[in-house]
């Protein structure tokens, strides 16, 4: 029997938010390395997309969701509004989500642009962001708890603080992360991983996307059968990354 014949574990569904105008950087990977991850984990991955004015589908395993411009942001406002409370449900009830840059900010409280506008969020995260005219920009090395080594790329303008309700993804060891300040990057709340990490974050950083695949197992099926990924060419993106200057 070939490994496509092979029974799998069951159904993994991810669903990819507004990869339509919220899909700079590359965050587009994010969703495409949970897809072989899952396949390597023994699961069969099913991947979708949401963009504005698309039904919502039904029994969503994993929500990713990148990063896009100010422009982009505007046009999904409305849209992400509309679908607050389903997202709220969805966080509230452990649903693992991966949240990037425009759409981490977004998942916060606002997002107020240099130019003046508010862009009201959806307040699943206790952070909120201001647009500033100083543009972080670089390669970023954070140290977390849950993950170890974090690695990726910052370019942001707009600059997040964190509320009690939630905690950093990591404290930086390299870059600026959140803001200019504080020397944190990310949020964590629930399932939920926030971060302003582009590169795409998750092919450098195998151990998010397997708790994102272990969580998204069992809340579905009460139990997580890992299998056996391929993290050679990770490892080497990884030790490349470490040594790229800042």
């Amino acid at each position: 029997m070939t490994p496509e014949a092979q029974p799998t574990k069951g159904t993994i569904r991810v669903l990819q938010l507004y990869p339509r105008d919220m899909n700079i950087y590359g965050d587009w990977g994010n969703a495409l390395v949970l897809q072989q991850r899952i396949k390597w984990h023994g699961y069969t991955p099913e991947l979708l997309e949401y963009n504005v004015d698309d039904d919502f589908p039904d029994d969503i395993d994993i929500i990713v969701g990148g990063g896009g411009q100010d422009s982009g942001q505007l046009v999904i406002q409305d849209d992400l509004q509309a679908r607050a409370d389903q997202l709220r449900k969805l966080a509230d009830d452990g649903a693992p989500m991966l949240v990037i840059c425009g759409l981490y900010q977004l998942f916060g409280k606002f997002f107020k642009t240099s130019a003046g506008p508010v862009i009201p969020g959806i307040s699943i995260l206790d952070v909120e962001t201001h647009g500033t005219d100083e543009r972080l920009i670089g390669n970023v090395t954070l140290k977390s708890s849950e993950f170890g080594d974090v690695l990726g790329y910052e370019n942001h303008s707009g600059q997040t603080t964190l509320g009690p309700g939630v905690q950093p993804l990591g404290t930086v060891t390299k870059g600026a992360g959140n803001n200019s300040k504080d020397g944190h990057e990310g949020a964590r709340y629930r399932n939920v991983v926030a971060s302003y990490l582009h590169g795409s974050l998750l092919p450098k950083n195998p151990a998010i996307a397997d708790f994102l695949i272990r969580t998204a197992a069992e809340r579905k099926y009460g139990t997580f059968v890992p299998g056996t990924p391929d993290d050679d060419y990770a490892r080497l993106a990884r030790e490349h990354a470490a040594r790229r200057p800042r």
